[in-house]
């Protein structure tokens, strides 16, 4: 016999008298969502005036992007590689710009007497 101590019959999250306490809930509106690899979604929405029920849903399954329409499901986006803090800086500005900033940098350095 295991510990006397255990409760039983319970689980975490019911009240003292299960659902039936916990009062109705609420109407809920299933929509149907398919990505590119045939993957059916089906979340529930409650049901409620002035419901929007996005347009894409996640995929769970790949990840992919999924639309409510089985035949055209969205595209793939594609992932952004990776870009250094130098890259965005470049995007910024030019060669000229980036030389002209890094010479009055230095010019006010000299003046101060930092560098020579």
């Amino acid at each position: 016999m295991a510990g006397g101590n255990a409760i039983r019959g319970s689980r975490v999250g019911a009240g003292p008298m299960g659902e039936a306490e916990r009062g109705e809930s609420a109407p809920r509106v299933h929509v149907s969502y398919w990505c590119a690899n045939a993957h059916e979604t089906r979340p529930s929405f409650a049901q409620e005036p002035g419901l929007v029920i996005p347009e894409e849903w996640d995929c769970p399954r790949c990840g992919f992007p999924a639309g409510q329409d089985k035949d055209n499901p969205p595209s793939q986006q594609k992932a952004e590689p990776y870009k250094t803090h130098l890259a965005y800086v470049k995007e910024r500005r030019s060669d000229e710009e980036g030389a002209a900033l890094l010479e009055e940098r230095l010019s006010e350095l000299r003046d101060r007497g930092l560098i020579t």
